[in-house]
């Protein structure tokens, strides 16, 4: 359906598969067809599709276009896939996420975020995500274990919980960094000995606050 915003969502993805090197044409379909200016407020609404992340309620933020698009490619996600996403936020990522994987479980911790974002879920029609609000540093042991997990939000070092309920041969994409604005963006593989770990470079998110997070 036309909604106005079809020549800006096509300059964005022109932008990340030319200048980013996105890759994963899953991915670059998604967010040429999902309207991300309803997930930003009102009076921004214009900018949903520039370069930058944008604010949301509480202090928050939606991740700039690029950054949702690479942690989506990296986790490297298959039809069937089983998904934690830890901070929900605006619910844009995870209706990226939807779009690819089998079941997503979403968690906020933010009350009014999560209630938005749930809202913003049904009403694009997707049936293959719960969403819950919880401090999503303890992950969701009930639904583990989990093909893949994402973190959007900056953690001191790796939640242990995430890691134990990652499948083997699971991915959890993650910022870590030593102080609240400076990460670099990780990836976790569970191998069949232990855990791999690549780093894709620097980023700026928000701090993770939770139990194995930021207190």
């Amino acid at each position: 359906m036309a909604d106005g915003y079809e020549i800006l969502r096509e300059n964005m993805v022109k932008r990340l598969r030319d200048h980013y090197g996105i890759r994963d044409l899953r991915v670059l379909e998604v967010m040429n067809r999902l309207p991300r200016h309803i997930f930003v407020p009102e009076a921004i609404k214009h900018q949903a599709y520039k370069d930058n992340a944008l604010p949301i309620a509480s202090n928050q933020t939606i991740s700039q276009p690029y950054i949702v698009a690479r942690m989506t490619e990296l986790l490297e996600l298959a039809p069937a896939a089983r998904i934690l996403e830890i901070g929900a936020g605006s619910g844009y990522q995870t209706a990226v996420l939807a779009s690819i994987a089998g079941q997503i479980f979403a968690i906020e911790r933010i009350p009014n975020l999560a209630a938005d974002a749930q809202d913003r879920i049904q009403r694009l029609g997707f049936h293959n995500v719960k969403l819950r609000c919880a401090d999503g540093t303890n992950g969701w042991d009930v639904y583990a274990p989990f093909d893949g997990i994402l973190v959007a939000a900056g953690s001191p070092e790796i939640p242990q919980p995430l890691l134990r309920q990652l499948k083997p041969g699971g991915r959890l994409v993650i910022p870590i960094g030593p102080d609240h604005k400076t990460q670099n963006l990780i990836r976790v593989t569970r191998a069949p000995n232990g855990y791999q770990t690549e780093d894709f470079g620097p980023c700026s998110f928000v701090p993770l606050i939770g139990e194995h997070g930021w207190k």
